[in-house]
């Protein structure tokens, strides 16, 4: 199984990352600008980058959830057989404008988790 990598590398598991901390505040500062800038600072976020396991390049996540239990669950599915359209996060990559992996990761991400409003995506309206 390929795994997904954003810059050559693996991902580091979940135990080796480190979250964000006052060595970030120059940086956090700088993305809220550029989010604010594209009045997007209110649509998008920050998460850690890691993984639990490995995904194939043709692996997608899928986010479900039950309003009434308050829970979120997430399982794999092959991208292609998904009824799940409605991505939610995405992963940066490096810009490489040769690459054949380009047209289908749009450029600069890579969608790595859906949701489908039909099951109860979080933002659907009750």
């Amino acid at each position: 199984m390929t795994e997904l990598k954003a810059s050559g590398k693996a991902l580091p598991r979940f135990e080796e990352t480190e979250g964000l901390g006052p060595q970030d505040a120059e940086f956090v500062g700088d993305l809220v600008a550029v989010l604010e800038k594209h009045g997007n600072l209110d649509r998008f976020g920050l998460c850690l980058l890691h993984d639990h396991f490995p995904l194939g390049e043709d692996e997608v996540l899928v986010e479900t959830n039950d309003p009434r239990s308050r829970t979120l669950q997430v399982h794999v599915e092959k991208a292609g057989e998904t009824k799940h359209v409605k991505p939610s996060q995405w992963r940066f990559l490096r810009h490489e404008p040769d690459s054949p992996d380009t047209a289908s990761r749009h450029g600069h991400y890579q969608v790595i988790q859906l949701c489908s409003p039909l099951d109860l995506c979080p933002g659907r309206e009750r």
